[in-house]
């Protein structure tokens, strides 16, 4: 049912933690009843992502969709990161099913509210 990908990620996820001087942080999902992420970014002065972790509530695929989001994230601009989909999430853990792909929706959005935090704005004020 899951790619070896998505085992991979949920059983060895990647970047598990919260950054405690973060550059800015996105939450997503639903604490009370359903999926939930939190992931913090460090931003260097060249607007590089260098540090990035999740925290994550949720199923395996919440799991996974979290750890390969950091390490789509990390090192990138973040305007760059700013354009990682749920699509290149799910692609990089060679697809999901169709039931789970908003879990992939879940590490793009964090992502983004992250990084308009670090950026002092809204998707709606850029």
């Amino acid at each position: 049912m899951y790619s070896e990908k998505v085992m991979d990620h949920f059983h060895n996820p990647r970047n598990v933690g919260r950054l405690e001087e973060a550059s800015g942080q996105g939450n997503m999902g639903s604490q009370e009843c359903g999926d939930y992420l939190v992931i913090t970014i460090k931003v260097n002065s060249e607007q590089i992502i260098e540090e990035i972790m999740f925290q994550v509530k949720g199923c395996a695929v919440a799991v996974a969709t979290s750890s390969i989001t950091t390490e789509l994230a990390k090192g990138k601009h973040v305007f760059d990161a700013l354009n990682i989909s749920e699509i290149d999430i799910a692609d990089a853990l060679g697809g999901l099913p169709d039931e789970k792909m908003h879990c992939s929706l879940l590490g793009a959005g964090a992502l983004r509210k992250a990084i308009y935090d670090y950026l002092g704005t809204s998707e709606s004020g850029l």
